[in-house]
């Protein structure tokens, strides 16, 4: 569990590091227009976002407050990976070491015995 701590600690340095290079040097509008003119950076975008939706249905899952499942996927879709691995950095940190807990949340109970 150390290593998946390590490595979402890592993703979250990571992808504050390049959001906050992107607000500081880029151009949301221009850059944007871009990505959507080159038909890869629309295969970048659907990819990506199906990855947010499937991430999404599992914060879904695991979360036993719909405000907080509800919160968690608006930061997913604004924030992208980002909040994928903070979510899953605090998942690791809450579930002291339980991989089912990690993995299944407040449903652990109904699923293991």
């Amino acid at each position: 569990m150390k290593i998946a701590k390590l490595i979402s600690a890592i993703g979250v340095i990571a992808m504050t590091a390049v959001i906050l290079n992107g607000f500081i040097n880029g151009s949301f509008s221009e850059d944007g227009a871009e990505l959507l003119a080159n038909p890869w950076g629309i295969v970048s975008l659907v990819d990506l976002y199906v990855g947010f939706i499937l991430f999404s249905m599992w914060i879904a899952f695991r979360e036993a407050s719909l405000a907080l499942t509800i919160t968690w996927i608006i930061l997913m879709m604004v924030f992208g990976f980002f909040t994928g691995a903070l979510y899953v950095l605090i998942a690791l940190y809450k579930s002291n070491g339980d991989w089912a807990l990690f993995f299944l949340g407040d449903r652990k109970a109904r699923y293991v015995s």
